[in-house]
């Protein structure tokens, strides 16, 4: 994670203010943490055809300025290599194995930012601290894979309830 995202003034984003609303509602939506990503329509049907159309090349952009990563960071966390990503931008679309792993980072990321209460520069903070629960590893080192997500999921899932081994 680049310094800039540690150093952040500690005000919410308006994609985390708008995140957080939707948590408080209490609503049936099933996706909230797509707002990270800049869509509007948070139902699965929608969310797979996004997916398998591929996400836009902006909707990369706002989860990147949202996690606050460089570019590198990201298509790294999201295994696009430099040249992909610049294809990707020039296309100005994402393929559809590369929709699903942003989906997964910013679920982990709306994850992170509820354990915070709606503050994504602690949930940022976080995700960039080794966590003993997950052998002294960073949150954000893992989820390059599903089964390092689910860990950190499983993690967040254990904090929200108190159990902290």
């Amino acid at each position: 994670m680049s310094q800039a995202g540690i150093l952040d003034n500690r005000k919410p984003s308006r994609d985390a203010r708008k995140f957080w609303k939707i948590i408080l509602a209490n609503s049936a939506v099933a996706h909230p943490y797509l707002v990270f990503l800049g869509l509007r329509k948070f139902d699965t049907p929608r969310l797979l055809d996004r997916i398998d159309d591929g996400l836009s090349f902006a909707s990369f952009n706002r989860l990147r300025h949202n996690i606050h990563l460089s570019q590198e960071e990201l298509a790294d966390l999201v295994q696009i290599s430099p040249r992909t990503l610049a294809r990707r931008r020039a296309d100005k679309k994402m393929e559809p194995d590369e929709s699903d792993r942003l989906v997964r980072l910013s679920r982990v990321f709306g994850k992170a930012v509820e354990l915070f209460e709606g503050d994504d520069a602690s949930a940022r903070d976080w995700l960039t601290r080794s966590q003993v629960g997950l052998g002294d590893k960073r949150p954000m080192d893992l989820l390059g894979s599903d089964v390092g997500a689910r860990e950190v999921e499983a993690l967040i899932y254990r904090m929200e309830h108190g159990v902290f081994s």
